[in-house]
């Protein structure tokens, strides 16, 4: 049976990020890992805690972890709960390949201002290190996955993801539109310059040429804004990107555009790595 991974912190974001994993697990006969990360190596590394004092610490996190799955959405559905001591965003894809993992579901609340900009939500620092889907929540757990928009720029770098989400939400029979969002920038393109990046697009992901009637042309201020109020506004489910994990300073340079959607968007998103 395939897995999915749910990080929580026992907040109410992890918790709607829970309920989605649920609704998916039974919908689609997945099983569950949950995972609650400890950071006690550091204090451990300099005696600053005993080790009785570390034992009882993780009884208690054990029986705080098991107290939070008591719940009745969970029922009939296999979990493994799971307690690790190291940080998330540099070991994740580790649990993952141990335990052959499918999909992240990660809950956030997102960042703002300062915080964003130099640090970033937990959602954004999993999306740039996994290898895996990353499905990020956020103030509502999701009941449906019918209907999803995957956006991204029809460059040749994209249509690794584009099979993947094709793949996904055929898998789960989800319905897919696309859309290529024009901004008034230096990388504005007229309807035909569009069409054309479009069609080559196709031609060169070797898939249906029929699918191209799903692509939809949106025309918006950004490209971030572009996408979440297309998703809003044909009551989107899911939006799925690309992205390509950029770290350290071409990170803090470049950006991340799936990131920016992912931190600021009601509507869910899923993304998936390229390039990795």
């Amino acid at each position: 049976m395939k897995k999915v991974l749910v990080p929580i912190d026992f907040s109410e974001q992890s918790e709607n990020a829970l309920i989605t994993a649920a609704n998916f697990a039974k919908k689609f006969k997945f099983e569950l890992v949950v995972l609650h990360m400890l950071e006690l190596s550091n204090a451990i590394a300099t005696n600053t805690v005993t080790t009785q004092e570390t034992i009882f610490y993780l009884k208690l996190i054990e029986k705080k972890l098991n107290e939070f799955l008591d719940k009745k959405y969970l029922k009939d559905i296999k979990i493994t709960p799971i307690i690790k001591h190291y940080k998330i965003f540099s070991e994740l894809n580790d649990l993952c390949k141990e335990e052959n993992i499918n999909l992240v579901f990660m809950g956030s609340q997102g960042a703002t201002g300062f915080k964003e900009l130099f640090i970033g939500s937990n959602a954004q620092k999993v999306i740039r290190n996994s290898d895996i889907p990353v499905l990020v929540v956020k103030n509502n757990p999701m009941e449906n996955f019918e209907n999803a928009v995957f956006a991204c720029d029809f460059s040749k770098d994209s249509i690794e993801a584009y099979k993947q989400a094709r793949k996904f939400a055929e898998k789960i029979n989800c319905k897919m539109k696309m859309i290529y969002v024009n901004t008034p920038s230096k990388s504005f393109k007229s309807s035909s310059e569009m069409r054309e990046i479009v069609k080559n697009f196709f031609e060169k992901a070797e898939t249906k040429a029929d699918y191209i009637k799903d692509v939809q042309y949106v025309s918006d201020y950004t490209i971030e804004a572009g996408i979440i109020n297309f998703a809003q506004n044909h009551n989107a489910d899911i939006i799925a990107m690309a992205t390509h994990g950029r770290k350290g300073l071409l990170h803090f340079f470049d950006g991340s555009i799936t990131e920016d959607v992912a931190n600021h968007s009601p509507v869910p998103v899923l993304s998936f790595k390229i390039g990795s």
